[in-house]
């Protein structure tokens, strides 16, 4: 197995409601070599996306550590926060968050832009990305023109411009119709060969789940031990 990359130790989340603490994770404990594929399934509302924000560092737990190659993240100032993220993550959502004022192009370049990366640099990474996703005659389209499947491919090609070590996916086909939500997913599990990027993947989706070949459920407040399910097809 490949070197761990991510920790989830004794992870709590709470929030208030009505003068009481409603526990959303109890004592949540993870961890992710580099290049691994993991699914976390559950039923609606138990805390995935909590979950998923927490280890992206996009929120902030009640209790426990996240660590990132043995480094306890939530140590750090929002500023480095921040810069990890841009850095170390990509993140991909069920709603792909691409900004309408910009082209398919433009929307992959963001995140080196926003990094200090060469506009040279980042136009060159992100053609090639394009192509990688099959939207090379595309790269100069206004997102509002492109298709649900090609805006969430676009959405893929920007997660991995930085060449992240983990990628981090919120329900990443649910508001895809099947064929194009399998076709989402065979190129996850591509740039996963590719580019030996880890995937974190939320998801209700059980036939989702099991080709990323490992699987931790969620329920109560705690994640069940990982079943694996052999190599994905």
């Amino acid at each position: 197995m490949s070197s761990e990359i991510l920790r989830a130790s004794a992870l709590r989340k709470s929030f208030p409601t009505g003068g009481e603490e409603i526990e959303v994770l109890r004592r949540v404990d993870l961890a992710i070599a580099a290049g691994e594929r993991v699914a976390i399934v559950g039923e609606s509302g138990v805390g995935k996306s909590t979950l998923l924000h927490i280890l992206g560092t996009l929120d902030h737990p009640s209790g426990g550590r996240v660590s990132f190659r043995g480094e306890d993240l939530f140590a750090r100032s929002p500023v480095e926060l921040a810069r990890f993220r841009n850095a170390s993550l990509g993140f991909i959502f069920q709603f792909h968050h691409l900004l309408p004022e910009f082209n398919a192009l433009e929307n992959v370049m963001m995140p080196g832009l926003i990094g200090g990366r060469s506009f040279a640099e980042m136009r060159s990474r992100a053609e090639r990305l394009l192509g990688e996703v099959g939207l090379e005659h595309r790269i100069q389209h206004p997102v509002p023109k492109l298709s649900g499947g090609e805006r969430q491919r676009v959405a893929v090609a920007r997660a991995l411009v930085l060449e992240p070590a983990l990628l981090l996916a919120d329900e990443p086909t649910g508001n895809l119709d099947p064929k194009t939500g399998d076709q989402v997913l065979d190129l996850l599990l591509e740039m996963n060969r590719q580019h030996g990027t880890a995937l974190v993947v939320v998801t209700h989706s059980p036939y989702l789940a099991r080709r990323l070949g490992r699987q931790a459920v969620l329920a109560d407040g705690y994640l069940g031990e990982p079943v694996p399910y052999g190599l994905a097809t």
